[in-house]
């Protein structure tokens, strides 16, 4: 397919959102508020389940980004500084194809999505291991040396077995509107070393989306 006049592709991405952050249980951010302490540090991991960008296919590829901020991004009272890992399987095509995606300039939710990040401090390209239970009791991602995320579904003394406690219409999510539930976990795992962070916050909040944007 033929780029429009700005020389962007048509393109679509579904799959798999997920992050583990700092904040108490459940994440303020997600309702649209101020994070826990009104500062967070967390990790935002992305699998493609499928997915193009013009003739580029991008299916079962991986993104990993480490972020901090202060304040309530959503009401704009400061900005996000974050680092992306992108998955090193990629070829040359596809590596330029998820940076102009997730970079905002082929347009969609992830363009409204960069507006809030105020310094990008690089993307280098690593080995991302990705993987969400099918019954969703657990997700995880690693960077080997950079970075461990993981969580166990949130449950509790009423909670039904099996059951996932789950929130619809979030007024602060963070892969856009109209998107699936927000399924809450406890983080297992939060470590970073890398993009000048480093942080351990194991046991605080996490929580899964499922995502399917498209462009321009």
């Amino acid at each position: 397919m033929e780029p429009n006049a700005e020389g962007v592709s048509s393109w679509r991405v579904e799959g798999d959102w997920f992050d583990v952050c700092r904040c108490d249980i459940p994440c303020p951010c997600e309702f649209a508020q101020a994070p826990t302490d009104n500062w967070c540090q967390g990790v935002l991991a992305w699998h493609v389940r499928e997915g193009h960008y013009g003739d580029v296919r991008l299916d079962g590829l991986n993104l990993v980004g480490v972020a901090a901020f202060e304040g309530n991004v959503w009401a704009g009272e400061g900005k996000v500084t974050m680092g992306l890992y992108i998955d090193e399987r990629a070829d040359e095509g596809q590596r330029e194809a998820l940076q102009r995606i997730f970079g905002g300039q082929g347009g969609g939710f992830p363009a409204e999505f960069a507006e809030l990040v105020g310094e990008m401090r690089g993307v280098e390209f690593a080995p991302i291991e990705f993987e969400v239970a099918d019954d969703l009791a657990y997700w995880r991602a690693e960077v080997p040396g950079r970075v461990q995320a993981s969580a166990e579904a949130l449950t509790g003394p009423t909670t039904p077995p099996g059951a996932r406690v789950q929130l619809l219409n979030p007024p602060g999510s963070e892969v856009g509107p109209n998107q699936g539930a927000a399924t809450w976990g406890r983080a297992v795992t939060d470590r970073v070393e890398g993009f000048g962070f480093e942080w351990e916050w194991d046991g605080k909040s996490s929580k899964h989306i499922p995502f399917d944007w498209s462009g321009p």
